[in-house]
């Protein structure tokens, strides 16, 4: 691959990098650097993270810098896209992230004890985040499989991924949108969203040729 490019990872809510771990090595042996970020999920609000997010990336040396951000991840790196300039072109890979709200967000906030739950990122799972990057194309990759801990609260409605609803993942300005049978955290070890993964940086499209 030419140039010198690089892929960001932001894991989703109640998870860590190690999460991203195994996309890590699939995007790898495409040819991308890849580093993924970790960050304290309920510990913080969205422009905490956001500015967190800022410190990691802004001394990188790619000539290329992309993000593939699952869930709350995406809504992160959405904030700090929109609350930063300056770094190297690229593009935006979402996966299974909440733009339009999370009605199973919404849902929880009669739960005891869901404030610890979701911490300072509530606001933002329950009313989303669509502010799209300007200058970055942006995909998105939606579960269809409907399994998951969301299903406890009645879960995000079909199709979805069993904690967000495909109609959530939705939003103007979205380059393009694939929906693939996964569920919200299987995605993360299919290989079929790491292929469409690394199509989608290099290209600005997905592949509906053999999706499964």
């Amino acid at each position: 691959m030419a140039g010198n490019p690089e892929i960001i990872l932001v894991h989703g809510l109640w998870f860590g990098s190690w999460a991203m771990a195994r996309l890590a090595k699939k995007l790898q042996a495409e040819g991308f650097r890849v580093r993924r970020f970790s960050y304290s999920t309920t510990a913080g609000d969205l422009r905490t993270h956001a500015a967190q997010l800022w410190e990691f990336v802004r001394s990188t040396q790619a000539d290329q810098l992309h993000f593939a951000s699952h869930s709350l991840g995406g809504l992160v790196t959405l904030g700090m896209l929109h609350a930063e300039a300056g770094l190297p072109p690229g593009r935006v890979v979402l996966m299974g992230s909440p733009l339009d709200g999370s009605i199973v967000a919404r849902r929880s906030r009669k739960l005891p004890g869901v404030k610890k739950l979701l911490g300072g990122m509530r606001p933002t799972l329950e009313h989303g985040y669509e502010h799209l990057p300007g200058d970055r194309e942006t995909g998105m990759i939606a579960g269809s499989r409907a399994i998951g801990l969301g299903m406890l609260m009645g879960g995000a409605g079909k199709p979805g991924d069993g904690t967000v609803a495909v109609r959530e993942t939705l939003a103007a300005g979205l380059k393009d949108h694939l929906v693939l049978p996964v569920t919200h955290t299987g995605m993360l070890y299919s290989a079929e969203v790491a292929r469409q993964v690394a199509g989608f940086l290099k290209s600005g499209s997905f592949d509906r040729t053999s999706t499964c």
